[in-house]
């Protein structure tokens, strides 16, 4: 089976940083799209930044230019860098990746966890 877990959450103040780490385990043929999303309380989740195989990227306008999302494909890792933090990206942040079990196979989304990010003013 394949397994997503979210890490590098936390609390930190207004304009200060943080990396979020995603990590993809299990039986892994091959992982299209690695994206996060983020969910703040009352809200729908929403897409933040994604990334392909193809190494395309695209970000929500909300934080083009403050956030990068990048992939390490020896890891089967999604990372998102998060700069000039804002005290509305405060929200649980999750991964999605596609990913296809075996040659040949459909692919199917998986979601990790989450994990809380909080941005004090």
């Amino acid at each position: 089976q394949v397994q997503l877990v979210e890490s590098g959450g936390g609390l930190v103040q207004a304009g200060g940083s943080l990396r979020l780490s995603c990590a993809a385990s299990g039986n892994i043929f091959s992982i299209n799209a690695m994206d996060w999303y983020r969910q703040a309380p009352g809200k729908q989740r929403e897409l933040v930044a994604s990334t392909t195989s193809g190494g395309t990227t695209d970000y929500a306008d909300s934080v083009k230019g403050r956030f990068t999302i990048s992939r390490d494909n020896t890891k089967n890792t999604v990372y998102l860098q998060m700069n000039s933090l804002k005290p509305e990206d405060t929200a649980v942040y999750y991964c999605k990746a596609i990913i296809s079990m075996a040659a040949g196979r459909p692919q199917y989304q998986y979601w990790g966890q989450g994990t809380q990010v909080t941005v004090s003013s």
